[in-house]
């Protein structure tokens, strides 16, 4: 859409929306005094949902054909300003608040153009309370319209208007501004996130296709950063970049972009040879993490449509060798997006879409438009469908493996691993396993161990690279065996992880190259077969000190290079005037001997006595374990692909990259 065009839709409609539309629920108190529940918490998350819940307006707009530039600047002192070329917010007064429009948004909470009137047809935004949510949580906001050839203003403190709105300027352009700078009182850490903001922006605009998004970072010295995005492919374009580096099964990715019933549509996917798939769903552009009606009917006419082509022509011949849902998902990676009405949501977070009618208008049009795609695109169907029969052929593969495996297992009794030190409580909401590097170490943490809570089951060597490897290739491996087996939840279709054995699963490996690789390896295997133990917060990874600087009967440990000379700069009670050199002088001998100064530098945990190990690393009460998360679990996806995957390129790509980051390491 040109911007001649996006002006004329303005000019047409511009009369359609004013303070008419404008639909006040109830008021602004409860937000301050209970944040967490309009933003989701006051951490990192909540502060940066502030920008997402002014840029979901600015989206809003464009949506609805009047916006197709959005801006956001970082600014010094903490503050914040989104810009779009809109219709721009009305500003006349209201009827019901006896306000103007604007200072009604911006002070009334479930005030908007998305409660009815002619605002919007379709909207995002977190229940609606978007601005007025960052404006009770802002120690001020400034909010400008440019509007009726004029420019509006009008500032807050802490949702209260600072004076009345006033014209300040004259303007041809159309838009609204919002500048916001967070409560220090509502949030501890002010600390807004480049890449995370970047992320977010990125994936708006894959999803807004023809709109220009923007970011420009002014906090630090010198020239700002700027960055922007536009991409006209719309989601067909956000599949290629999810499977960049990715060796793809079929040149053509499958797009779709219709209406029907008032829901539009917009569906793009393509194989890779990968094992894992990629599904990404949004609802009016929110991202529905766990999916929901949309899903389920693209789920349902994929697997009929490509097993209904398959039948047709002869590809599959045998009514037993029809492909099941799985099969068809294998090395997928998809994106639905669909705009409607009126999304109904489940739980507080919209993590998954509700509307029936969504699912049925999803199913109609993939199916139609995909079984089109595949009479056209006859080599690529081949190509594709072939991919879907060798995924069934080696998941029944694996099934009869894993079913000799669990089935004797279950028939025979089986017993946990003879190698894992088991505790003694049953209650795994007090039990924590210690998944550890060797048996040197797995002796020293077996012996510093409390028996009563803590088990330690010891790994020998790097286990398997499970990227690429199906159940039945895992269960072959000792190590991961015995690791399924000591977690006790299963693995596969038979997971449950409501019997899983700990609620604390911590791997401890060397500070080291190898044990990083292993630690590595053990998340990869953690994140393809048990995310959801990751997502409830169960899995950990242990923090064992670098050094032990003791000096007389006085003994420290640190965990970092920093760490050891702030130690020493207090020990020896002096300032440092450099780094580099006082480092070499003081791990020397000849330091050590004139300050009475002993450093011990940890190689790995076997270097460690039972007693440093249970001090350092596992007491509960001393201890620091970093938790496990999988916040952005698209990132995690790609990166566990470019590390571990097949493919040489995009991991040399990534070591180069970041290499000049790696500080100490240890060969």
């Amino acid at each position: 859409m040109t911007r001649k065009q996006t002006q004329e839709i303005k000019n047409n409609q511009e009369k359609g929306y004013t303070a008419e539309d404008i639909t006040v629920l109830k008021g602004l108190d409860p937000v301050r005094k209970r944040p967490g529940m309009y933003i989701g918490g006051t951490g990192l998350d909540g502060l940066h949902h502030l920008i997402w819940e002014v840029v979901d307006n600015s989206i809003d707009e464009a949506m609805g054909g009047y916006c197709d530039e959005i801006l956001i600047k970082l600014e010094k002192n903490n503050r914040v300003s989104i810009q779009d070329n809109g219709r721009g917010i009305p500003v006349e007064k209201h009827k019901v608040t006896k306000k103007s429009a604007l200072e009604t948004v911006l002070t009334t909470l479930h005030a908007g153009g998305k409660f009815g009137g002619a605002g919007y047809k379709v909207s995002g935004g977190l229940h609606g309370v978007g601005v007025s949510v960052v404006n009770a949580l802002s120690v001020w906001v400034k909010a400008e319209v440019r509007r009726d050839g004029k420019v509006y203003s009008q500032e807050y403190k802490r949702g209260k208007p600072q004076g009345a709105l006033k014209v300040v300027g004259k303007s041809k352009e159309t838009g609204t501004t919002i500048s916001f700078e967070p409560d220090p009182e509502i949030f501890a850490k002010i600390e807004f996130k480049w890449n995370t903001i970047l992320d977010h922006l990125r994936q708006q605009a894959y999803l807004t296709r023809g709109v220009k998004m923007g970011i420009i970072d002014e906090r630090g010295e010198g020239f700002p950063v700027a960055y922007g995005f536009y991409f006209e492919g719309g989601v067909v374009s956000y599949v290629t970049y999810l499977n960049k580096g990715q060796k793809v099964v079929h040149e053509t990715p499958f797009y779709v972009d219709k209406e029907e019933d008032g829901i539009k549509v917009e569906v793009a996917f393509q194989y890779t040879d990968e094992i894992n798939s990629r599904e990404a769903s949004f609802a009016n552009n929110i991202h529905t993490v766990e999916g929901g009606m949309h899903s389920a009917g693209f789920r349902t006419a994929l697997t009929r449509t490509i097993n209904d082509y398959a039948k047709k022509n002869d590809i599959i011949k045998d009514k037993k060798d029809t492909l099941t849902g799985d099969d068809v998902r294998e090395g997928l990676t998809v994106v639905i997006s669909v705009k409607l009405k009126d999304p109904q949501f489940e739980g507080q977070t919209k993590a998954k879409l509700g509307n029936p009618e969504a699912r049925t208008v999803v199913n109609s049009i993939v199916s139609r438009y995909l079984e089109a795609f595949l009479e056209e695109h006859p080599q690529d169907a081949r190509s594709l469908i072939a991919k879907c029969m060798l995924a069934a052929k080696a998941r029944q593969a694996a099934k009869a493996a894993k079913d000799t495996v669990i089935r004797k297992g279950a028939l025979d009794g089986f017993t946990l691993p003879g190698k894992l030190a088991d505790c003694s409580i049953r209650d795994p909401e007090k039990s924590e396993l210690y998944i550890v590097e060797g048996d040197s170490a797995g002796g020293s943490a077996k012996q510093g161990r409390d028996r009563s809570f803590q088990a330690i089951l010891p790994l020998r060597g790097k286990i398997l690279n499970v990227e690429k490897a199906r159940i039945d290739k895992m269960l072959a491996s000792k190590e991961i065996k015995a690791l399924i087996i000591a977690l006790g939840a299963g693995i596969g279709d038979t997971l449950e992880l409501s019997k899983i054995r700990y609620h604390r699963v911590i791997i401890m490996t060397d500070a080291d190259v190898d044990g990083s690789h292993i630690r590595t390896l053990l998340l990869t295997f953690f994140f393809r077969n048990y995310k959801e133990l990751i997502e409830k917060g169960y899995l950990y990874i242990a923090q064992p000190p670098l050094f032990k600087i003791s000096k007389g009967k006085e003994s420290h440990y640190v965990y970092s290079e920093k760490d050891k000379d702030n130690m020493l700069d207090e020990m020896i009670k002096e300032k440092k005037s450099g780094k580099g050199d006082d480092k070499k002088e003081n791990e020397s001998e000849d330091f050590e001997k004139r300050t009475g100064i002993r450093i011990q530098r940890y190689k790995g945990l076997g270097e460690m006595n039972p007693d440093q190990l249970w001090e350092t690393t596992m007491n509960p009460e001393k201890r620091v374990i970093l938790q496990v998360t999988a916040e952005d679990a698209e990132a995690a996806d790609n990166i566990f692909d470019t590390l571990m995957g097949d493919e040489v390129s995009p991991r040399r790509k990534f070591i180069q990259t970041h290499a000049a980051d790696v500080k100490n390491l240890d060969v």
